[in-house]
C-alpha cells in the first residue's frame, strides 16, 4: 500500500514539474487583423457586398409593401379569384425575400463563403506567423485572448501580439 501511495505521489510530482516547465503565451488576433491592410481590404469588400445585398433586400421589401398596401386598399372590391391571386403574389414575394436572405446570409450562404474566400489567405499568414514566433521563442501553447476563451488574468510579458505583427511585417 505504501508503495502504491509513493508511486502515485511521485507521478503527481513529476507531472507538476513537467507542467510547470511549459511556456504559454497569448495573442490578440483582433489587434493583429486590424494592423493588416489585406485584412482591412477584405473586410471592406465584405462590407460593400453586404451593402449591395441590403439595397437589393430593401427593393424586395418595398415591392412587397406596395403589393400588400394595394391589396389592403382594394380587397373589399376584389373578386375572390383576384383576391386569391393577390394573396398568392404576396406569399410568393415573402418567399422570395426569405430565400434571398437564406441564400446570402444562411448557414452556407454567400456571405460566409465570401468571408472564407477573402479571409483564408490572411488567416493562414497570421497562423504561420504565430507558429513561427511560438517556435522561435519556445512557447508550448499560444492562446487567442479575443476568442470565446475566458482568461481571468494575463501577464503582459507573455503577450506575443506585437511579435506576430512584426513577423507579418517581415514576410
Amino acid at each position: 500500500m505504501k508503495l502504491k501511495t509513493a508511486l502515485i505521489f511521485t507521478l503527481m510530482f513529476v507531472s507538476a514539474v513537467s507542467y510547470s516547465q511549459q511556456k504559454i503565451g497569448y495573442i490578440d488576433s483582433k489587434v493583429i487583423l486590424e494592423t493588416l491592410q489585406d485584412a482591412r481590404d477584405a473586410q471592406t469588400n465584405l462590407d460593400n457586398l453586404v451593402q449591395k445585398w441590403k439595397t437589393e433586400l430593401q427593393a424586395f421589401n418595398d415591392s412587397l409593401a406596395f403589393v400588400k398596401d394595394d391589396y389592403n386598399k382594394k380587397k373589399l372590391i376584389l373578386t375572390e379569384k383576384v383576391k386569391q391571386l393577390k394573396e398568392d403574389e404576396i406569399k410568393e414575394k415573402e418567399k422570395q425575400i426569405a430565400d434571398f436572405k437564406q441564400q446570402k446570409y444562411g448557414e452556407n450562404g454567400e456571405y460566409f463563403q465570401k468571408q472564407s474566400e477573402l479571409m483564408k489567405p490572411v488567416q493562414d499568414r497570421v497562423f504561420k506567423a504565430i507558429q513561427d514566433v511560438a517556435k522561435e521563442d519556445g512557447y508550448d501553447f499560444v492562446i487567442d485572448r479575443s476568442s470565446q476563451l475566458m482568461l481571468l488574468y494575463m501577464n503582459s510579458k507573455y503577450d506575443l501580439t506585437q511579435k506576430v505583427i512584426n513577423k507579418l511585417g517581415t514576410q
